[in-house]
């Protein structure tokens, strides 16, 4: 066949009864442009792209929207596996649009397509409906002729266009206005076979009668042509009857927000920035990075993929699992024990398990662009019983770190060290008048404020700043993540000696790990408050050491062993509050002066990231540690 020539007024009509809509398959955007159309003519007779034999059912599920059901056409199973073609009851499907429109409107509806015994798809990447937004629906058609793969001689394909042509033929005497949902791969050759009135073969007796099942909800995402949480909201605002203009991208905004307000929910919220370093402004540098992958990958609109990879990216594999499951959502799907009506059938990538168990190669009637498999290390959370397995099997005598962790943390702590010195020597310095140098700079503010005093001054009475080198060192850093620490949680308390001399002698509490286990021999934990003494030494536990039992909480024991075991008089203290009274006084106790550092100073990523730390059975876990643990 060859692609006929088209005239740009009549590129839909194919007589002054019938009108053609091509359409592409699983688009919430190609729904709505159906929506519009039939809302907006009047109509006899809807001509649809499906065999008769699934008429019946099909509507049964369109009545049952918004849950979701597909109807299966069993076929001659094969020697190697049986299959089956479907019918997904989508609402997002342009066809399931359209029949639910003319149910609601009283509008006849005609199932036009050849019954086949095996279905044979035409797998083809179409354009993205969403153009649809800026760009006539006939230029949009046109656009795509040149691309469209052309129906081979005596195939299945060429067989079901002829048969649609007469059926067409067969409506336009019996009704005055139709509009007929064409597939847009198949538009052009139905056309010609309409005006050429093409020879037809008569249809195909099935194998089985068709079935109606309903569908497990965890498996939506492959039957649906949208993300089940998209497909929501477009249910949500049908039922509220809002516009759903452009709900195909800010669907998916509104998903990585629900995403996010489940993250924080999961989180603990007893500090407020460390659960809440997912900012507005992180999300808008997420989105202009989607949009810049979309548009790498020849896209209008994100798919699963980019968004999940992205937020993993940006934010990590907590966030982006968050993103997945709630992409996943969809609150209409009622689960398998409610489902006592219909049998539920399980979804997959071209397969169907049935209600009993078997698996069958599934083809979609109403496929839209080929789905296919794309890789993604993320690590989830390990079910409850393999946890309590893990935890078990531990060796209470065993443990050490995870090196990773450790080059971190002690790399921010150099850092903090850094940051505690600078702000020793600026409490050291002072102003003087210029003499014979500028020192470390001119002191404007003072400046100003003594030409004020005395405006007699001359121009050369300048104020400069003399700031001297800070006398000793920070050897001991104190870390309090939260004040005030509750001793029912943080119930781990210990300290760990180095194992080479780049590492600090850590004292510290945390939750304890038994009970969050990541993988086998892999236990997590997250830190109240640390205690770094660098260059590291051995030092007595100051958790069972009776000299500490003046202290009342965990912040005062773990400054009282800091003040005693450092011996440079300053110690760095970062802290979410500023400096108690009970704390400055065990530094005089010990002759030592705390230099504060508040703990808002550092990003809340950084600070949760530090927070959370991996205890390993055994030096041996580290070769496949890096398997369990996410970053």
């Amino acid at each position: 066949m060859s692609v006929p020539d088209f005239q740009s007024e009549s590129i839909f009509t194919l007589s002054p009864q019938i009108q053609v809509l091509p359409i592409v398959h699983a688009s919430g955007d190609m729904a709505q442009t159906v929506r519009d159309l039939m809302v907006s003519q009047e109509i006899d007779c809807l001509a649809l792209p499906l065999p008769p034999s699934v008429e019946s059912l099909v509507e049964e599920g369109v009545a049952t929207l918004p849950v979701i059901s597909l109807v299966v056409c069993p076929e001659q199973a094969s020697e190697d596996a049986s299959s089956c073609s479907y019918v997904p009851i989508d609402p997002c499907q342009p066809v399931i649009m359209g029949i639910r429109v003319a149910m609601g409107e009283g509008i006849a509806r005609a199932y036009i397509d050849r019954e086949v015994a095996a279905f044979q798809p035409t797998p083809w990447v179409g354009p993205d409906p969403y153009v649809l937004k800026s760009v006539p629906h006939s230029s949009f058609s046109s656009a795509a002729i040149p691309f469209l793969p052309v129906p081979e001689p005596e195939s299945q394909r060429q067989a079901r266009i002829a048969w649609m042509a007469f059926r067409l033929h067969e409506l336009e005497l019996d009704y005055r206005k139709i509009v007929c949902l064409c597939p847009l791969i198949d538009w052009p050759w139905v056309r010609q076979a309409y005006h050429d009135r093409m020879p037809y073969v008569t249809p195909e007796h099935g194998h089985q009668r068709p079935a109606s099942w309903n569908v497990e909800r965890t498996s939506l995402y492959f039957l649906l042509g949208e993300l089940p949480f998209v497909t929501q909201l477009y249910e949500q605002r049908r039922a509220e009857a809002r516009s759903d203009t452009h709900l195909s991208i800010d669907g998916m905004k509104e998903l990585v927000l629900e995403a996010r307000a489940r993250w924080l929910a999961s989180r603990p919220s007893s500090v407020v920035q460390e659960a809440n370093w997912i900012t507005p402004q992180l999300l808008q540098r997420y989105f202009h990075y989607v949009r810049n992958r979309t548009l790498l990958e020849h896209r209008l609109k994100p798919d699963l993929y980019t968004l999940v990879h992205a937020a993993q990216q940006m934010a990590g594999d907590a966030f982006a699992l968050t993103v997945l499951e709630t992409a996943k959502t969809y609150d209409y799907q009622p689960d398998s024990s409610q489902l006592t009506i219909k049998p539920a059938a399980t979804m997959g990538m071209g397969a169907l398990q049935d209600p009993e168990g078997e698996i069958s190669q599934a083809k979609n009637r109403l496929q839209g662009d080929p789905q296919m498999w794309r890789s993604l290390k993320l690590r989830p959370k390990p079910a409850i019983p393999q946890k309590q397995s893990w935890a078990h099997r531990w060796n209470p005598f065993r443990q050490c770190s995870w090196p990773p962790e450790d080059v971190r943390i002690e790399s921010f702590a150099s850092h903090v060290r850094q940051q505690s010195q600078q702000a020793l020597s600026a409490n050291l310095a002072k102003v003087e008048t210029f003499r014979t140098s500028l020192e470390d700079g001119i002191d404007l503010r003072e400046t100003l404020r003594q030409w004020a005093i005395k405006p007699q001054r001359s121009l050369c009475d300048l104020q400069v700043k003399v700031t001297p080198p800070a006398r000793g060192k920070i050897e001991v850093l104190v870390f309090l993540f939260e004040v005030p620490a509750d001793p029912n949680i943080y119930t781990w308390r210990t300290t760990w000696f180095a194992e080479h001399q780049e590492e600090s002698t850590l004292c510290f509490y945390a939750t304890p790990f038994s009970t969050q286990m990541v993988g086998p021999g892999i236990g997590q934990a997250r830190y109240g408050g640390t205690m770094f003494l660098y260059p590291p030494r051995p030092i007595p536990d100051i958790w069972e050491n009776p000299f500490f039992n003046f202290a009342t909480t965990l912040e005062e024991r773990l400054l009282a062993g800091a003040c005693a075991h450092s011996q440079e008089q300053h110690v760095a203290v970062v802290s979410p509050v500023p400096l108690k009274a009970a704390w400055r006084n065990i530094a005089r106790r010990f002759g030592r002066k705390l230099v504060p550092l508040p703990l808002h100073r550092f990003s809340g990523q950084t600070v949760a990231r530090l927070r959370q730390f991996h205890v390993l059975n055994g030096h041996e876990i580290r070769s496949y540690a890096t398997r369990f643990i996410r970053e």
